[in-house]
């Protein structure tokens, strides 16, 4: 049994962590408000972006509308953007990600090459030896279009330089506060489906078979909005995942918190334990001497 001074010791260190723990559910608790209302403010856009490339996708000919809505049968190379966390002490948020991408892209028969937004997803990444093109890491805690922009402006010139015939997207999806769940789409060419999504959500039975008429032209408003649709749907996943990693760390940290509470509690009532049979075995130590003292004087008479 440890002694009562090693518990007090451990006390005061658990102690210590439980306030770490505490101020980093704080912050924690202030990023993701910021972070639920960014994805709150894009999420009607980036909506309204994919059901009009969904749309542009179902025209007659889209093979010939434009070479990013162009399936290639022949599949040689699979580029995927996966997105992560630069920081831990979130759960099993930057795992679970991993394990998501690995279940479906470590078994491709054809190469797949990685786009990694997050240090901690390159650093899994690295470990497993795994490809990867392009790297993004520290980005600013409330990153504008511009900042991830490049991002998907590498996905699109890998597609046109035909160096990637299928591009997908795995992020984490936002769904409150408790419950984040990893999410794959597929970005080029663009897949239409009629599935339940959380931030891609329309009603298929709503959908229009008329064509669009372009004006100016076709040509110049597609160059313009497919690349860039495209884009916005990365800037929303990475706006995603930002809320989903905070909620995780939040949580964990809140965990964390409550179990060195716990710990506290019952290293403090195992101290007491200690430090009073330190005292009874003091008292008895007393008790023995005392009578020991007293048989001697007896003796001695």
């Amino acid at each position: 049994m440890a002694s009562a001074r090693e518990v007090r010791l451990r006390i005061r260190s658990v102690k210590n962590i439980a306030k770490v723990t505490r101020a980093l559910e704080a912050v924690s608790r202030s990023n993701v408000r910021r972070a639920m209302q960014a994805v709150l403010r894009t999420r009607p856009y980036a909506t309204k972006a994919w059901q009009v490339l969904t749309h542009i996708a179902t025209q007659p000919g889209r093979e010939n509308l434009h070479p990013l809505l162009t399936t290639r049968t022949n599949v040689k190379s699979i580029l995927v953007i996966m997105i992560s966390g630069d920081r831990g002490l979130a759960g099993a948020y930057n795992s679970n990600i991993l394990r998501y991408t690995l279940n479906r892209f470590d078994k491709s028969s054809v190469p797949v090459r990685y786009i990694v937004v997050g240090r901690k997803g390159r650093d899994l990444l690295h470990r497993r030896r795994k490809e990867i093109l392009a790297e993004f890491s520290r980005l600013p805690a409330a990153p504008s279009f511009a900042d991830v922009s490049a991002i998907g402006r590498i996905a699109v010139d890998e597609f046109l330089s035909e160096q990637s015939d299928e591009v997908y997207l795995v992020y984490t999806d936002f769904i409150n506060l408790i419950k984040q769940v990893p999410d794959i789409k597929k970005l080029l060419p663009l897949e239409v489906t009629t599935g339940k999504e959380r931030v891609v959500t329309f009603d298929s039975t709503r959908q229009t078979s008329a064509a669009y008429i372009y004006e100016p032209g076709q040509e110049e408003i597609l160059d313009e909005i497919v690349p860039r649709f495209t884009a916005l749907q990365v800037y929303q996943a990475v706006l995603e995942s930002m809320a989903s990693e905070h909620a995780a760390r939040m949580v964990a940290m809140k965990n964390a918190t409550d179990n060195a509470t716990d710990l506290a509690g019952a290293l403090q009532l195992q101290y007491n334990k200690a430090r009073q049979q330190t005292i009874t075995n003091e008292m008895l130590d007393i008790a023995g001497g005392s009578e020991a003292l007293a048989q001697a004087m007896r003796f001695q008479e």
